[in-house]
């Protein structure tokens, strides 16, 4: 049996919500520079945990009270994932207030490893996150974040486990396909 070819929509949609996290990513570094710099990465796990709770919160409630959609929450998950392997990656050898090219060059650097491994997962599980509900991607990424925390709190030891690393990779991947499984659903598709 041939394996499935990885589609060109997927690819599209992938590349298009990832430019949105994109976009977003840039107008808070305008906002607010690299002040995200000064936390640790556990706080920044802490941060996805409030995003990805609050999402849970509204898919069991059935709405909101508080303005931002869950879209602004599955992309704040995947621009908290990011600052968290750039923190992984460079921690307190890079100066608070970074140049915004280096920050752009950390950013696409961490994007394109999630988008590597979206192809290897997706070559392998034949795209199955399509026929996920948005709710199981949700607490898939709480999961993820769980896992962080307990690796975290057992100072980066792990047995037969991925590291912290793999699943933030994860988490900017369920949040991409959440933001086109949103898109997909709203479009009636």
């Amino acid at each position: 049996m041939a394996d499935p070819p990885q589609t060109d929509k997927t690819i599209g949609q992938y590349l298009e919500a990832a430019r949105l996290c994109e976009a977003v990513f840039n107008k808070k570094n305008k906002d607010y520079g690299t002040a995200w710099r000064i936390l640790r990465t556990t706080s920044l796990t802490d941060q996805i945990f409030i995003k990805a709770q609050r999402i849970r919160t509204i898919e069991e409630k059935g709405g909101a009270k508080v303005g931002e959609s869950i879209e602004t929450e599955f992309i704040g998950i995947v621009n908290y994932s990011v600052m968290a392997l750039i923190q992984l990656e460079h921690g307190a050898e890079l100066e608070l207030d970074l140049p915004w090219v280096r920050v752009e060059k950390f950013y696409k650097k961490q994007m394109d490893i999630a988008y590597d491994l979206m192809e290897a997962k997706d070559h392998d599980y034949g795209e199955a996150w399509r026929d996920m509900r948005v709710s199981s991607m949700t607490d898939l990424i709480l999961m993820k974040i769980l896992r962080i925390k307990k690796i975290e709190n057992n100072e980066g030891e792990t047995i037969v486990s991925e590291g912290v690393d793999a699943n933030y990779l994860d988490m900017i991947n369920y949040g991409l396909f959440a933001l086109i499984r949103i898109q997909e659903e709203r479009e009636g598709l």
